[in-house]
């Protein structure tokens, strides 16, 4: 396996760089929140009582943890010819790496201004980093890191989730 400074420009080049900013296909909408909320049995004020919400929070908003579904598209919509695919800036680089192989290793959530109730969610993919070859019990790969931003239809910035992804093949180790 090649090393860092062997990777294709085509692939190095992309860190840092914004990649797919794309606005979610439905704004925030309370059905979502109540429906998603009441799957866990979280019955939190601000979730349910719009009074409470107003005097706690200056109105409604949606839990934190549903950050990305604002930005998860349907796999189906009218005029769509191809199947939508989150994270696709990681499955481009699982085919420009040539590692057929993926999982996420770690995943964390910053969180910056509450997402509220009409909200339109933009969210864009910045690559950060590609690791040199890694073997690991999995196989032989890279560690990628990707930041998904999300932005409000004001440019608010209201979180960002990051992945960090193992790309390999399998190998016996």
């Amino acid at each position: 396996m090649t090393e860092l400074s062997d990777i294709p420009e085509s692939v190095s080049g992309r860190i840092g760089q914004t990649q797919y900013e794309e606005t979610g296909e439905f704004p925030v909408e309370q059905g979502y929140i109540w429906t998603t909320c009441a799957s866990v049995q979280n019955g939190n004020p601000l979730y349910w009582d719009a009074a409470a919400a107003a005097e706690i929070t200056g109105g409604q908003i949606a839990p934190p943890t549903m950050l990305s579904v604002w930005f998860r598209p349907h796999h189906w919509s009218p005029g769509r010819t191809e199947a939508a695919v989150p994270l696709q800036a990681h499955f481009d680089l699982k085919e420009d790496l040539e590692l057929p192989e993926a999982i996420i290793s770690e995943n964390t959530i910053t969180f910056h201004d509450p997402v509220r109730i009409g909200d339109v969610i933009t969210s864009r993919q910045v690559l950060r980093s590609i690791s040199d070859p890694k073997t690991t019990k999995l196989g032989t790969g890279r560690f990628w890191v990707l930041d998904v931003e999300y932005v409000n239809q004001d440019g608010t910035l209201v979180g960002v989730e990051s992945y960090t992804a193992f790309g390999y093949v399998r190998g016996d180790v």
